[in-house]
């Protein structure tokens, strides 16, 4: 079997961190296909003494360490005033790294350290490290668009343990555009579909035509959305979700700020299609 074939299931979840690291679907996918161009111009690279998607992820932190990423290298498109830029400094890459690989992609540490080339007790370190950085992040307010009350419920307190406040749980879309007028968010968190067979992708397109704000899809139809085709959101989670996942999705959501609105709406365009 070759290697394309071999990670080829892999890849929209490795998307999906490329983006959380990057900040952008621009710079997360760039390393993506570098390293598929890197695979392809030196299949020994990949290492096949591990299993398929540690393999793949152990090629991508490898080249993503090799050079400052696109989304946040100097002279990248980003003004003085981008999110990433003013906060470069408030988690280092390393712990970012490790923290995610744990939370979000549910690698075991045993698995992480061998993907970082650490040790085991070194990525508990960079985890615990990157914990209290994130300990430090802006509070914002959150509007959370979900008709399921106990993941609601577990959303909000979530979100309040991190120190933000929560401005509205919206089970429509009507709900969800009143809950935006009546207090702003810094953030919305959004299921796709909703109680009255309304849809939460409309919901965030038309809050995003009023307010510029970052977006979290949290659904249990990824599919929808991770089709491989352009443009797709940053920040998704799939359910059933871990609560550590939760809380670092909505760090690296705030570290990096607000994403284009164009980004969400061709999205929800093309999950309507599918």
């Amino acid at each position: 079997m070759s290697i394309a074939s071999t990670v080829a299931p892999e890849l929209p979840m490795l998307r999906r961190f490329a983006r959380l690291l990057a900040g952008s679907q621009a710079g997360g996918d760039a390393y993506v296909v570098a390293t598929l161009e890197a695979l392809s111009a030196d299949p020994s690279a990949f290492p096949f003494t591990l299993p398929p998607r540690q393999a793949l992820y152990k090629v991508f932190v490898q080249l993503w360490s090799s050079a400052l990423p696109p989304a946040i290298s100097p002279g990248s498109g980003f003004g003085p005033a981008n999110a990433a830029e003013r906060n470069l400094g408030a988690i280092t890459p390393l712990p970012r790294q490790a923290f995610l690989l744990r939370t979000v992609e549910g690698f075991s540490p045993v698995e992480v350290a061998a993907i970082l080339d650490r040790t085991p007790s070194e990525v508990a370190n960079l985890i615990a490290q990157a914990g209290r950085e994130i300990a430090d992040q802006v509070v914002t307010e959150v509007l959370i668009i979900e008709d399921e009350p106990i993941i609601a419920f577990d959303i909000e307190a979530m979100v309040q343990e991190l120190g933000h406040e929560v401005t509205g749980i919206a089970r429509t879309h009507r709900e969800a555009i009143e809950s935006m007028h009546r207090q702003r968010p810094g953030l919305v968190l959004a299921d796709i579909l909703l109680a009255d067979g309304s849809s939460g992708l409309d919901a965030v397109n038309e809050i995003l035509k009023s307010i510029d704000v970052p977006v979290i899809f949290i659904t249990a139809f990824p599919e929808r959305l991770l089709t491989g085709e352009r443009p797709e959101p940053t920040y998704l989670i799939t359910k059933p979700f871990q609560p550590d996942t939760v809380r670092a999705t909505i760090s690296q959501a705030l570290f990096f700020g607000g994403q284009p609105s164009e980004e969400v709406v061709m999205a929800g365009n093309a999950a309507r299609l599918s």
